[in-house]
């Protein structure tokens, strides 16, 4: 069985764990934008141990996604994936035998889990965005980028379950504090993703198998959960939790 848990979403520190139970279990943690202690007590929160991490990938460079990550993979001896952008984007520093690099389209195989990497227009300096399969259900993890590319969207197809950017609502990020450059930063091309745009990538990859939608990376400042909510309810046309 296939699960997967947001341990973290936003720009104070991102990170989520994915699971295949069985056997043989497989535990995947995605970015590690927390410090090592937060990081550890939400682990556990979630029946994990620090030490029960198989594998890090790593999506881009930016602060919030990486945080403890080289700390985390050389205390655990945990091999880290992320593109050779985003290592360079990080000073390109030593993980001390346990860097791999990622690819776009090039499949990771990690025991009973497959991570497919995909790109994404963000202003990192390679970001890559996933997607998770233990063979019967798959998972899209898409977050930190600007707009929507049939690339990622034939990445997206068939997915059972979604954690998906609903970054800011356009009204309250136009009338908010940030300065300008700001605005435009969040709101461009390679920004992040408004409600709107969000729930139109959802609209794009739905189908009859997708049960499992999460909004992730909300806006403290410039969203709400019920805007975010209300977005993709109107899109899918059905009652969005």
């Amino acid at each position: 069985m296939l699960r997967f848990k947001s341990l973290g979403s936003g720009s104070t520190g991102n990170a989520a764990l994915v699971e295949v139970e069985g056997p043989r279990p497989v535990r995947l943690l995605v970015d590690c934008g927390l410090g090592l202690k937060q990081l550890s007590v939400r682990l556990g929160q979630a029946g994990v141990a620090d030490g029960d991490i198989d594998a890090l990938f790593i999506t881009h460079e930016h602060s919030d996604h990486i945080g403890c990550a080289r700390q985390f993979a050389r205390r655990y001896r945990v091999p880290v994936w992320m593109s050779r952008g985003t290592h360079e984007g990080m000073g390109s520093p030593d993980f001390d035998g346990l860097l791999n690099t990622a690819r776009d389209g090039e499949a990771i195989d990690l025991g009973d889990l497959q991570i497919m990497p995909f790109t994404v227009p963000h202003d990192a300096r390679e970001p890559l965005q996933l997607t998770c399969t233990d063979g019967a259900a798959k998972l899209g993890i898409l977050t930190d980028l600007g707009h929507a590319t049939a690339h990622l969207l034939a990445h997206l197809a068939h997915c059972n379950g979604l954690l998906l950017e609903c970054n800011h609502d356009s009204e309250l990020l136009a009338q908010s504090t940030y300065p300008p450059f700001l605005k435009r930063r969040v709101g461009g091309l390679y920004g992040h993703l408004s409600n709107i745009a969000a729930a139109a990538i959802a609209r794009s990859v739905f189908h009859g198998g997708l049960k499992h939608l999460v909004a992730a990376h909300l806006s403290v400042q410039n969203n709400r959960p019920e805007l975010a909510s209300q977005a993709m309810s109107e899109a899918l046309g059905s009652t969005t939790e």
